[in-house]
């Protein structure tokens, strides 16, 4: 355990009550589900970790909320969506080949012990999580599996559930291979399982948004990618979680308008969207509240779904991680002598210019390789990279207990300059973007005027 997450956990209250593991109801496929190139370059990659943070429902002389009926409800309805989303379930082998000696590594359907659900207790209450400037420490012990690589999969559940229970509140954290599931296919598996949870006694085995689990396959390649290792030793890489400040800036509906609309004056277009005008001032912001000499490249970078790129396009729906990064660059000295609207137009480009083209292109670039990422490879003391989406429908699940107080997410996959996007929950095109960065650069930008005055208009 690092010494990050250690800290978290000793500064808690949060305490392990029960866990259970959940199958899927009746049999599912045993065929091998196999990576794409997409997803096997991030055997490194922690767990991404989301959550929902609920108000317990209020007590009345006709009702009376039981937790433990609540968990049971939860655990049915998990293993009814399972059925659907049964690649959750499931465990990663490997199989080595002799000639050329190699490994293939996919999921494997016919292993499956199920997902992990655990409950546990917190002696603390709403406030304690949403009153403080930055966000507790408290928060990352909510999540399962704070260590755990894709990889290791092999032995580790590929989703945990954690529901904490607070004094006055409930918070549901998943815990997702990201191998297995991107942001757009994690959120779908949210909004399916409240789905099947509401229904009650009525769900009768149908649902709303079938996942699409046939894997995309570049013309010509084969399905089946292997990689040219003999021993996990030659690629895995665990690094330790740095010390840092999270916080929560939040942008109403007005306040994102106004700089959209801000970017796209300065640039005489219409073409620069919300998220890119927000991530510009960020990119802005971060980059003078670190210092950057003028002469240095800053990068921001952003993730992006080629579902949409491809041609035809995948489904919505497609179950999978098929996402890749795009990246505004500039000096530090171009990027702040310059507006907002200079800095939206950079990431703008990066976007519309990462077309189909460019996604097989990079696919095609990594069957050559068939390298696994290393994450100290790609160590940049003035990047900013951006993962997310307030796109997600992240309020819309519910679970029977309303609508969510606030979206939050764990310890895992952070770095000083990591922003992690959430809707707003007024909706309307409001946004959250938690914000990470070393102690003394939360302290500058907390005093940032470009920020505070964009903040100002909420």
């Amino acid at each position: 355990m690092s010494a990050f997450c250690e800290a978290s956990m000793s500064s808690t209250s949060v305490k392990l009550i029960s866990e259970w593991f959940v199958k899927p109801i009746g049999d599912v496929s045993p065929e091998p589900i196999h990576f794409t190139p997409f997803e096997l370059p991030w055997l490194n990659v922690n767990y991404s970790q989301k959550g929902l943070l609920f108000a317990k429902p209020p007590l009345s002389e006709n009702q009376h909320f039981s937790m433990t009926t609540f968990l049971n409800d939860l655990k049915h309805s998990l293993s009814a969506t399972l059925t659907h989303f049964y690649p959750l379930a499931a465990r990663f082998t490997t199989r080595k080949q002799e000639t050329p000696p190699s490994y293939v590594i996919y999921l494997d359907p016919a292993n499956t012990p199920g997902v992990k659900f655990v409950y546990a207790n917190a002696d603390v209450t709403l406030s304690d999580i949403l009153n403080p400037p930055h966000v507790p420490l408290l928060v990352h012990s909510f999540f399962d599996l704070n260590e755990a690589i894709s990889h290791d999969a092999h032995t580790l559940p590929v989703l945990s559930i954690q529901v904490t229970e607070l004094v006055d509140g409930i918070f549901i954290g998943g815990s997702v291979n990201h191998m297995v599931a991107d942001g757009t296919s994690f959120w779908h598996f949210m909004a399916t399982w409240s789905e099947v949870f509401r229904s009650g006694g009525e769900y009768k085995g149908s649902i709303s948004r079938p996942p699409v689990l046939e894997r995309w396959v570049l013309d010509g390649s084969d399905r089946v990618i292997s990689i040219p290792y003999t021993h996990p030793d030659q690629f895995i890489e665990r690094l330790p979680i740095p010390t840092f400040k999270e916080r929560i800036f939040g942008f109403s509906s007005t306040a994102v308008s106004k700089l959209k609309a801000k970017a796209n004056s300065e640039c005489t277009t219409q073409k620069i969207s919300s998220l890119q005008a927000v991530t510009a001032l960020l990119w802005r912001c971060i980059t003078r509240a670190r210092r950057t000499p003028h002469d240095r490249e800053t990068r921001c970078s952003l993730m992006v779904s080629a579902r949409a790129r491809l041609n035809p396009p995948l489904s919505d729906d497609y179950f999978g991680n098929p996402v890749q990064f795009v990246i505004g660059k500039a000096t530090a000295g171009d990027l702040l002598a310059h507006g907002l609207g200079w800095a939206a137009f950079r990431l703008h480009e990066a976007v519309i210019n990462h077309n189909e083209k460019a996604v097989k292109e990079g696919v095609e670039s990594w069957i050559r390789s068939r390298l696994i990422y290393k994450f100290s490879q790609f160590s940049d003391p003035n990047a900013v990279h951006v993962g997310s989406s307030p796109r997600f429908d992240m309020y819309g699940c519910e679970f029977g207990l309303g609508k969510a107080v606030a979206a939050r997410s764990g310890c895992t996959n952070k770095r000083d300059g990591k922003i992690t996007m959430f809707p707003g929950r007024e909706s309307g095109g409001s946004m959250e973007l938690e914000v990470c960065l070393f102690p003394e650069y939360m302290k500058n930008i907390e005093c940032d005027g470009e920020l505070m005055s964009a903040l100002a208009t909420n």
